[in-house]
């Protein structure tokens, strides 16, 4: 778990080569390097989030189920270096849409900014709720 942490690490200073990246909204078309790395970025998150998500969402808002998380309903919005070029304080704010995990029918709406730092350690600093889905939506 710690040598995938580290890789995670790695691939995120690879992600922000400048001090700070607004993400294209752009939808990727075809594979790329940075399409690769932001995608095992979030497989390494993933367990953090759900983790998040799960305190959140369940009972409060879901009584029958905990939400899922799936890695294409993670869309970056901005990353950052907290302490400075070469710094190994970063920041991640990135939008989720938590899905029931059954049918990927997604059950709200959340921006989430994470510290990540050496040691590894994941921390969540913001959670905004944006939006509650009806569940099971309106046909």
């Amino acid at each position: 778990m710690k040598k995938m942490l580290i890789v995670f690490i790695l691939s995120l200073v690879l992600i922000t080569s400048f001090q700070k990246i607004s993400v294209s909204s752009a939808k990727p078309t075809q594979d790329s390097e940075e399409l690769r790395l932001q995608d095992m970025l979030m497989n390494m998150l993933a367990p953090y989030i759900q983790k998040d998500l799960n305190n959140y969402y369940y009972p409060k808002i879901l009584k029958d189920f905990s939400p899922d998380v799936t890695p294409w309903k993670i869309e970056v919005i901005e990353t950052r270096r907290v302490n400075g070029f070469r710094g190994f304080i970063l920041e991640i704010t990135f939008e989720i849409e938590p899905t029931d995990g059954g049918h990927w029918i997604p059950v709200g709406k959340d921006r989430m900014t994470y510290e990540i730092s050496y040691g590894p350690e994941v921390k969540l600093i913001n959670h905004t709720h944006l939006k509650t889905y009806k569940y099971p939506p309106e046909s």
